[in-house]
């Protein structure tokens, strides 16, 4: 399988990119293609000169422009069509790869991905998925960003599009869940209400409305939401892993006894800590898309690229679009009643 990797976005520049794609060669059987200035990316691979037999699965296509990650994404992708995000997604276009990658200007990337390849058939607007570490199995929000006003029927697809999604995760019915203000089905705006009643009459295995205490408990698998709440719930969460993380360094370092106790138990705070470390979940895929595409974090390090890579190859090997073409399809008829 084939993936162009946008080399140049990101927070740390094409090194960490480039490691990351490097090291998803060493694991897989994949094909990258490397989309950037060339003598950036050369350079790079100079530097950690990759395996005679990577290199037979690497190639490079050049390109001198690329979106800063502070640029406006309307204005970047209309002014710069040759940058290396866009041509990242002209390559999904083209069948010359199968999904693209970027850890670029993650407004820039949803422009381009839909500019480039559309939307599926029945999707009115594609939107993000973000797998959360759980207590039990990852959940999968939608959306986390891309769409902050939304009606009940953008919900509905984000739900059936999300579950479809899910499945990678080797669950045969995943459970769905609405996120709202409390249980009863009363509970929540009118959007949310009109969501929970399309929900309910579709063919998806939903469970009702969830509250925000049931995120990382691991009982549900998908949780619905639009852009604006899904985003405060991955940024807060991104900043609780980090709080919490510093409160128990300094209380480690506090005393000598604490130290102690953090040298026995070790073992334990790694698991903890790579059980809530994103770069474990690689990116988030942009659902909706008429092809295969990841945004990852702009920090994302090499560990989060290589992830991201193998999971853009899982998406496009559980043939995650054409499930959810089938989904829409099937369902159908409860969307139409609020067109």
């Amino acid at each position: 399988m084939r993936i162009a990797l946008d080399a140049m976005g990101g927070d740390h520049g094409p090194d960490e990119l480039i490691a990351g794609a490097i090291q998803a060669l060493e694991e897989t059987d994949l094909h990258l293609t490397l989309v950037g200035n060339e003598s950036v990316i050369r350079s790079c691979l100079d530097r950690v000169p990759p395996a005679d037999s990577i290199t037979s699965r690497l190639r490079i296509v050049h390109t001198s422009e690329m979106v800063e990650m502070g640029e406006s994404p309307v204005e970047a992708i209309r002014k710069k069509r040759n940058s290396s995000v866009m041509l990242a997604f002209d390559l999904v276009k083209k069948g010359e790869v199968e999904a693209a990658v970027s850890a670029g200007n993650s407004g820039a990337t949803m422009a381009a991905a839909v500019r480039k390849l559309g939307r599926l058939k029945n999707v009115s607007r594609p939107g993000i998925a973000n797998a959360f570490p759980t207590l039990k199995k990852p959940v999968v929000m939608m959306d986390v960003g891309a769409n902050v006003d939304c009606r009940s029927s953008h919900l509905f697809q984000f739900a059936l599009m999300a579950s479809a999604f899910s499945r990678i995760f080797d669950i045969d019915s995943p459970r769905v869940g609405l996120l709202s203000i409390g249980e009863e089905s009363g509970k929540g705006n009118q959007v949310v209400k009109e969501t929970h009643s399309l929900l309910a009459a579709s063919s998806l295995n939903f469970v009702g409305n969830v509250e925000g205490r049931d995120i990382f408990q691991g009982d549900i698998d998908v949780i619905v939401c639009d852009g604006f709440v899904g985003n405060i719930c991955l940024k807060v969460s991104e900043g609780l892993v980090e709080a919490a993380t510093e409160m128990i360094r300094e209380g480690i370092m506090g005393s000598f006894k604490a130290k102690i106790g953090y040298w026995l138990a070790k073992p334990v705070f790694r698991t903890f800590k790579k059980r809530l470390d994103y770069a474990e979940y690689g990116g988030a895929p942009l659902l909706g898309i008429n092809g295969t595409g990841i945004i990852c974090h702009g920090a994302s390090n090499a560990l989060a690229i290589k992830n991201a890579i193998i999971e853009a190859a899982k998406i496009v090997e559980n043939k995650v679009n054409e499930k959810i073409t089938e989904s829409l399809a099937e369902n159908l008829e409860p969307l139409k009643e609020t067109q």
